[in-house]
């Protein structure tokens, strides 16, 4: 008798299981690699570590009220986001060829 009840538990067990399983969530995108001011890398230049980006600020007239938008370049002086892993293990040895 004691078997019957817990084969009749396992399969209880095993049924339930089957119903309540959780099914596997694929893990979120990572978010692309980018600077301190927000760009990726490849809005800045390697050699002279300056931002090519330009940034859209709010301008005003001399009463102060709002005029519309300008475009100022990005202040960003350096990249500081991860590098690209060539670049940590072989570094650059030779400049880049002119054409």
């Amino acid at each position: 008798m004691s078997l019957l009840i817990g084969a009749a538990l396992l399969a209880v067990g095993y049924g339930a299981g089957l119903l309540t399983r959780r099914r596997p969530t694929p893990p979120p995108p990572a978010p692309p690699p980018t600077c301190g001011c927000g760009h990726p890398l490849s809005q800045h230049d390697t050699e002279t570590n300056t931002c090519y980006a330009e940034l859209r600020r709010d301008t005003y007239d001399k009463r102060g009220r709002w005029s519309g938008h300008a475009w100022v370049p990005c202040t960003c002086r350096q990249y500081v986001g991860p590098r690209p892993i060539d670049e940590v293990f072989l570094p650059r040895l030779l400049p880049p060829a002119a054409e």
